[in-house]
């Protein structure tokens, strides 16, 4: 593989081609000549054929069309229907995104605007749907890409080089092991590093968002002899949720200068989520982990991979990323590691059953020989009801508590139970199952919304086709209200009647869920709703145990609150497989895994579920906690 580009320009006229260069594991050969760009007589084709490797031919930069002259003529071409908003042009790379409302109308019949907006300008337009919500904050997050273009060209063909210039390390031997840096026996701080002779690979590397930052129990083992920064190769995220998410950025601030993969929704929330980390962390008085900057440098190290779309990470590691159904953008990990040698699948957090959002996770997959599964609800108590009775018990809630002139409180995750939640109630309103009342939603929740509307091809087909339909689009509805400031907070907490509040953080541990709760736990009428995981020594634990008296404050200023507001729990809402999920899946998995490897559970949880998957599969089955490292091969 050392020779790629050699060997696939021995096959193009020498003329043609200008410059060619890696994106990561694809390949772009760039033009001066606009007749070869606009058709190479299949040139191109053949050379994908022969190798197995994608490559695309853009114009050289110093052939595309003045950008503002090139803006007028893509305006022209398109029609007004399709409601075009900005167009963004990334220079280094020849690329003109184009920000549509109907996406098919900018693309045209079989292609044929592109086709012509190409012929014109010598721009490459990539169309993607305008997100029916703005956010200034998103907005941001993506300009960083097109300001740093000439950066994001250099570090992808820097990454093509690692993956195709040939072993790096000397391989006597063949081998797999993978090291439990975080998730081993307990739900929270997710990392894990997959070695070989050659790779060096981190799977996830997140917080226990439970624990107080000042915990050295909140973060994974990074300090462990097998892990060094200057040595890894990779990081694969799976979604974007803080327990695999958050310490990303403090790898960047360690030196790490690699490529992160994961699928776009997650890159865009995780960036948010950060940010948001950053913030609670200063208004608690407490110095961040690291700074908006190191936020900033992830997001133009990400390198975005489809559902389903194989791509090379190192040269004996190839991922694939199958849909999770857990949020919007979770991926289940299929590595592909050396020749045949071995697959393993990291499910990371999963949902296999369709939810008001997402179609039910993946089952079926090439190969497989190692599988890790999550066990949140892996013990055999865990029995989750279902959709129907979770939404008929969540009605109730409300409706009794607005009976009483009460307000419902419910903390929730940024991303995933509160879009979960805000569907749940629209539906219920649409349909007449209940009346339409506020709905306030505070902390990040109204930005990752934004990002959910973004990317509707994540999302499952009945709320898609709801998104493309504007009038439809269940996120607009009017019962949804944006709590922005604190003075807007505090007019909501003193003056406004009956209503639902979604705010972050789900745990109860930080962010503002915490300071309506203070708020609203002393008055009996009010209630609290937990519908996701609330992990141990959260206060949202403390408050689902039944605990009526609270410091708010320290041991030294202590600042008792009485909680007398009602207290509920809907666990079948949560975006974690329960139980039966978890043994379905197994059943399911196709093919059947050889060994199963249980991580990201309460420690009971974890054993339980192993056992009961050995003795009903006949599948070798272990439960390791942190620090332990497995032989795979």
């Amino acid at each position: 593989m050392a020779d790629i580009i050699k060997e696939i320009l021995k096959d193009l006229p020498a003329d043609k081609i200008s410059d060619a260069a890696y994106e990561g594991a694809n390949i772009v050969l760039y033009t001066k000549d606009t007749d070869f760009f606009l058709n190479n007589n299949g040139l191109i084709k053949e050379c994908v054929d022969k190798i197995k490797k994608r490559i695309e031919l853009r114009p050289d930069p110093s052939i595309t069309m003045e950008q503002e002259s090139a803006e007028r003529i893509i305006r022209e071409l398109l029609t007004e229907e399709a409601g075009i908003d900005q167009i963004i042009f990334d220079p280094q790379r020849s690329i003109a995104i184009i920000e549509a409302e109907k996406p098919g109308l900018a693309i045209g019949k079989q292609g044929s605007l592109l086709r012509e907006i190409r012929a014109k300008t010598f721009w490459v337009p990539i169309i993607r749907r305008k997100p029916a919500i703005r956010s200034k904050l998103i907005e941001s997050i993506r300009a960083v890409l097109y300001q740093n273009s000439d950066f994001r060209r250099k570090f992808l063909d820097r990454t093509g080089h690692r993956i195709y210039d040939g072993w790096m390390r000397e391989k006597k031997h063949e081998w797999v092991r993978l090291t439990y840096m975080g998730a081993g026996r307990q739900v929270g701080r997710s990392c894990f590093l997959l070695q070989t002779p050659e790779s060096r690979v981190l799977l996830d590397c997140g917080i226990d968002p439970a624990q107080q930052p000042d915990n050295p129990d909140a973060y994974p083992y990074l300090e462990i002899p097998e892990f060094k920064i200057n040595e890894l190769d990779a990081v694969v995220v799976s979604h974007a949720h803080l327990d695999h998410s958050a310490l990303i950025p403090y790898l960047i601030k360690f030196g790490y200068s690699g490529p992160i993969y994961c699928t776009a929704p997650t890159r865009d929330v995780m960036a948010l989520l950060q940010l948001d980390f950053i913030k609670i962390m200063r208004n608690e008085g407490k110095e961040p982990l690291y700074t908006a900057e190191e936020v900033k440098k992830m997001i133009m190290q990400c390198i975005i991979l489809d559902y389903n779309e194989v791509a090379d990470i190192t040269p004996d590691m190839r991922v694939t990323m199958y849909n999770a159904g857990h949020i919007l953008g979770s991926a289940m990990v299929h590595i592909h590691i050396g020749n045949g040698l071995h697959n393993l699948l990291y499910g990371a957090d999963m949902k296999f059953g369709r939810t008001s959002l997402l179609e039910p996770a993946v089952a079926d997959f090439p190969r497989l020989e190692t599988l890790m599964i999550e066990a949140t609800y892996g013990g055999k108590e865990n029995i989750l009801p279902t959709r129907i009775e979770c939404e008929d018990h969540y009605r109730n809630i409300i409706l009794n508590t607005i009976k009483r002139n009460g307000k419902v409180l419910t903390p929730v995750l940024g991303v995933g139970r509160a879009q979960e939640v805000m569907m749940i109630l629209e539906e219920m309103v649409r349909t007449g199952a209940m009346q339409e009342i506020p709905v306030y939603i505070d902390g990040m929740v109204w930005d990752i919304t934004a990002i959910h509307t973004a990317y509707p091809e994540f999302l499952n087909s009945a709320i898609r086709k709801l998104i493309f339909h504007k009038d439809n689009n269940p996120f607009l509805h009017p019962m949804f209200k944006r709590v922005g400031s604190q003075k807007e907070r505090m007019e909501l907490l003193e003056n406004t009647g009956p209503c639902v509040i979604l705010a972050t953080s789900g745990m109860l541990v930080g962010g503002p869920s915490v300071e309506y709760f203070k708020h609203l736990a002393n008055n009996p009428k009010n209630s609290i709703t937990f519908v996701s995981y609330q992990g141990e020594g959260s206060l949202g634990r403390r408050v689902q145990r039944g605990e009526k008296d609270i410091n708010m404050g320290s041991a030294v200023r202590p600042d008792m609150l009485k909680v007398n507001m009602e207290i509920h729990t809907i666990d079948g809402l949560t975006g974690h497989s329960g139980r039966n999920q978890l043994m379905s899946f197994i059943h399911k998995c196709n093919p059947k895994p050889k060994k199963v490897l249980i991580v990201h559970g309460e420690s009971s949880r974890c054993t339980d579920l192993a056992s009961s998957i050995h003795k009903q599969n006949r599948i070798e089955t272990a439960a390791p906690r942190n620090l332990e490292t497995i032989r795979l091969k």
